[in-house]
C-alpha cells in the first residue's frame, strides 16, 4: 500500500483524561466519526497505573467498528507524554504502566538529581511526581529491582501500542524528547542518564514518526474485520502531532497552542530566548527531529478543578461584566507546575458564578497561554488547536494579551488530523480549516495589564 492511496485514518489518540479513537479523512481534512471514553487511572496494585486492558478493549472494539464502516486504510498512534511500558522477554508487561500523576518518585528525588543531567544538556527542567519519564523510571529500576531487570524493551507509550499492534520495536523521537530526561535534542542522541543507567540497551531501535512498523498481525485483523496488510505507523507524542500540520503547511515564525489537559505552546521560528527550568519551558522534539522551545500548564485540568458543576458557558454580556468588574482568577490553580509553579490561586475582586465564572476562567486561560507564549520568544501568528477553539473570550483574550493575530485551527481537535497525516508523510497535505478571530477590543487589552502585574507581584 502506498503513501498516497491512504485516506481513512484509524487514529489511536490516548490523551490523559479520555481515549479517543478517530476516523480521519485525509482528502475532507476531517474527522468521519470519533469514540470516545474516559481514561482513569486504576489505585489498587503496586502503584497507581494505567488501565491497559480497558484501553485495548475500547481500541479492538472501535477498529472493528470503523472497519464495518468508511473501511480504514492505515493506522496511526498519538499519545501523552512521560509514560512507558516495560516489556518482559515474553511479551508481557514486567510491572504496570506507571501513572505520571503517582507522587512516589518524589520519594527518591534526592538521589535522581544525583543522576539526571542538566537542563543545558536535555531541555527538559526538573518536574515533580513522574513528570520526567527518566524519574519514574529510576524509581521503578529502585523499588522493583528484579522486575525491571526483567525487562527487555522500554517502549514509549504510542510505541507500546503500535507494538501490540504489529509486534514490531520501536523508539521515536518525540516522546523520547518531551521533558524525559532521556534525550539530548541538541546530539540527536539518547542522553548520558541512560547510559549512566545501563538503559541504552532496552530502547528499541529508532524509527521516525511516518515509518511504517509493518502491517497489523493476524489476530488484530481477525478480532477487528481490518484488512490484514493494513499498515501501521510508528506513532507521535499528541503535542508534536498537533505542530506537524502547521510544520508542512505554515511559513515560520509562528506558534502553535495545543490544548486539552496540558496547553502546551510551541515556537516556530521565534527569538529562541534562554529558557527557564523553573517556569515549565523545555525543550520539545517534532517529527523531523528538530528542537522546538516550549512552554506549557495544565490548564484543562484547571479548567475543570474551577468550574466543577458551573455551566461551560458564558455569553458576551457575561465577559462584559467580567471585564468592567474587574472580576480576576490568578495562577496557579494547578500547583507546582506551569509559569508561576509556587504561585497560589486566588481570586481578584468577587468570585464569580455562572456565565461570569466561565469568561473569567477563560480569560485566565488566555493570560496563563500569553505568559507562556512570552517565555518561549513566539513571534508570528498564534494557532490554538483542540478543544479552547470553540472558547471565545479565551480566543479574544489571547489576542488581547498579546498584541497579535490569533488563528483557530478547524475541528474539535488538531492532536489527531496531525496524526492521521503520518500515514502520508512526505506527501501530506491537508486544508487546516483555519478561521480568523475578532481583533480585541479596550477592556481586554486593560483587563491583561492589570492581570500580567498582579502576576508579577504573586
Amino acid at each position: 500500500m502506498t503513501g498516497m492511496t491512504v485516506r481513512h485514518v484509524a487514529v489511536i489518540d490516548i490523551g490523559k483524561t479520555n481515549a479517543k479513537l478517530a476516523l480521519v479523512d485525509l482528502e475532507a481534512g476531517r474527522e468521519l466519526a470519533a469514540l470516545r471514553q474516559p481514561n482513569r487511572a486504576r489505585t489498587g496494585g503496586l502503584f497507581p497505573h494505567h488501565e491497559v486492558g480497558a484501553i485495548w478493549d475500547f481500541i479492538l472494539h472501535g477498529l472493528r467498528q470503523f472497519a464495518s464502516g468508511e473501511g480504514v486504510d492505515a493506522i496511526s498512534v498519538t499519545t501523552h507524554g512521560a509514560t512507558a511500558a516495560l516489556i518482559d522477554g515474553g511479551g508481557e508487561l514486567a510491572l504496570p504502566v506507571l501513572d505520571y500523576e503517582f507522587d512516589g518518585p518524589d520519594d527518591m528525588r534526592a538521589a535522581y538529581n544525583k543522576v539526571r543531567p542538566d537542563f543545558s544538556e536535555t531541555g527538559s527542567p526538573a518536574l515533580p511526581i513522574g513528570l520526567n519519564l527518566g524519574a519514574q523510571l529510576f524509581w521503578l529500576s529502585r523499588r522493583f529491582p528484579h522486575e525491571f531487570a526483567q525487562s527487555s524493551a522500554i517502549l514509549a507509550w504510542p510505541q507500546y501500542w503500535t507494538w501490540r499492534l504489529t509486534g514490531v520495536l520501536a523508539s521515536e523521537v518525540t516522546s523520547l524528547g518531551c521533558h524525559t530526561d532521556l534525550w539530548n535534542p541538541h546530539e540527536g542522541d539518547f542522553s548520558s542518564l541512560v547510559d549512566r543507567m545501563g538503559w541504552r540497551g532496552q530502547f528499541p531501535p529508532l524509527r521516525r514518526a511516518g515509518d511504517i512498523l509493518g502491517p497489523i498481525l493476524p489476530e488484530i485483523a481477525d478480532r477487528t474485520g481490518l484488512d490484514p496488510a493494513t499498515p501501521v505507523v510508528c506513532g507521535i507524542h499528541d503535542s508534536n502531532a498537533s505542530l506537524l500540520p502547521h510544520l508542512l503547511g505554515r511559513k515560520p515564525p509562528f506558534a502553535v497552542v495545543s490544548t486539552g489537559t496540558w496547553v502546551v505552546v510551541m515556537a516556530v521560528g521565534g527569538s529562541k530566548p534562554e529558557l527557564d527550568p523553573a517556569r515549565d519551558t523545555l525543550i520539545n522534539v517534532d517529527a523531523f527531529g528538530n528542537a522546538v522551545p516550549s512552554a506549557r500548564f495544565m490548564g484543562g485540568r484547571e479548567f475543570e478543578m474551577v468550574m466543577e458543576i458551573q455551566p461551560r458557558q458564558s455569553d458576551p454580556s457575561d465577559l462584559s461584566a467580567v471585564l468592567k468588574a474587574g472580576n480576576m482568577l490568578m495562577p496557579s490553580v494547578a500547583e507546582g507546575s506551569g509559569p508561576f509553579p509556587d504561585a497560589r490561586s486566588r481570586w481578584i475582586g468577587t468570585e464569580p458564578t455562572g456565565g461570569k465564572r466561565h469568561a473569567a476562567v477563560s480569560l485566565y486561560l488566555a493570560l496563563m497561554t500569553a505568559t507562556c507564549l512570552d517565555l518561549v520568544g513566539a513571534q508570528g501568528d498564534i494557532v490554538v488547536e483542540g478543544p479552547f477553539v470553540s472558547n471565545e473570550p479565551y480566543q479574544a483574550m489571547l489576542e488581547a494579551a498579546t498584541g497579535r493575530h490569533v488563528v483557530a485551527s478547524g475541528g474539535s481537535t488538531g492532536t489527531s488530523i496531525g496524526a492521521a497525516m503520518l500515514a502520508r508523510l512526505p506527501e501530506a497535505d491537508i486544508a487546516l480549516g483555519i478561521a480568523d478571530n475578532p481583533r480585541a477590543d479596550l477592556l481586554l487589552v486593560r483587563y491583561a495589564r492589570e492581570w500580567k502585574e498582579a502576576a508579577q507581584i504573586a
